[in-house]
């Protein structure tokens, strides 16, 4: 299959924002870890090991919530459940990067403008959620999200959960297609809860309506949770294992982000020959545990 100039720099863009959210949640993951931001309190704690099913079980409660809320058009509601996660998750991003820009900051104070920032940038959101918007704030919201779940969960716990997760996602789009209706019905409330990738410049996600099925389409479209689960491994190796590649990254980390790569180049290949939406979470997963797995191996570290 040829691919034409357009699907070739959808397929660049989205890869750019994938690493993107990678590199932000290596820079971010020391400060939260410096705070003692985790999301579970201690991420060698054995209790970690049940985490992913817990996590699981509430993702399973929270769908069945949305597509009920979906079901009886109330819109609004969704759109409060979600501005409230946007905006504390941007909290944690922006807190990061202030301590990061200026380390004798007072929290307190970094606190604030982080708030500040965060609520300024969901303002915008509301406002005006073209899809240059909604991409700059999906990737700080997947960073944030990456990097905190990446510092709370071991290298065991992450693996487990990513596998359990890529199970679900095939399940729920090929099989039971739910995520498919809430992707659907999720789009019309113009949240950043994907990316967005036009093929042309006079696209506007404003005016889009409903996720396109089949045939030649304006924009690509991928969840942020799509970046956020390998995210979460390249942290948590970056976190938890050595030795370091560089100051910045080590082998099974680095590992991870060229295996997400290399399997997003065949998801998006899959994508634009089928011309139908496929389950993300099935190849990302895939290949960021095979390119983590071959980092160890270059790193000479035993993950288990």
């Amino acid at each position: 299959m040829k691919l034409k100039m357009g699907e070739l720099a959808v397929m660049l863009g989205i890869a750019i924002f994938i690493v993107l959210v990678q590199i932000i949640s290596l820079f971010i993951a020391p400060r939260l870890t410096t705070y003692n931001l985790q999301a579970f309190g201690n991420p060698q704690s054995s209790w970690n090991y049940a985490a992913p099913v817990f996590y699981v079980a509430i993702l399973l409660v929270f769908t069945a919530a949305l597509l009920l809320i979906l079901k009886y058009k109330a819109g609004w509601l969704i759109q409060l459940i979600m501005g409230l996660a946007i905006l504390s998750t941007l909290v944690y991003v922006f807190f990061a990067a202030m301590v990061m820009a200026f380390p004798s900051i007072d929290a307190t104070i970094a606190a604030v403008i982080a708030c500040a920032a965060s609520v300024i940038l969901t303002g915008l959101l509301l406002v005006y959620p073209e899809w240059y918007i909604i991409d700059i704030i999906g990737i700080l919201v997947a960073a944030g999200a990456g990097a905190l779940f990446g510092i709370s969960l071991n290298i065991i716990p992450t693996l487990m959960l990513l596998i359990i997760l890529a199970v679900y996602d095939f399940i729920s789009v090929y099989k039971t297609k739910h995520m498919i209706k809430l992707a659907e019905g999720v789009m019309d409330l113009k949240l950043p809860i994907l990316f967005v990738m036009p093929r042309r410049w006079g696209y506007s996600f404003k005016q889009a309506k409903g996720l396109p099925q089949e045939g030649e389409r304006e924009a690509y479209f991928m969840g942020l949770g799509d970046a956020v689960m390998p995210t979460m491994l390249v942290v948590s190796a970056n976190v938890f294992l050595g030795p370091s590649f560089t100051s910045f990254i080590n082998y099974p980390a680095l590992g991870t982000v060229l295996g997400t790569l290399v399997s997003y180049a065949a998801l998006m290949y899959a994508v634009i020959k089928l011309q139908k939406p496929q389950a993300g979470l099935p190849f990302l997963c895939t290949g960021a545990i095979v390119g983590f797995l071959i980092g160890c191996l270059v790193a000479g570290v035993n993950p288990f």
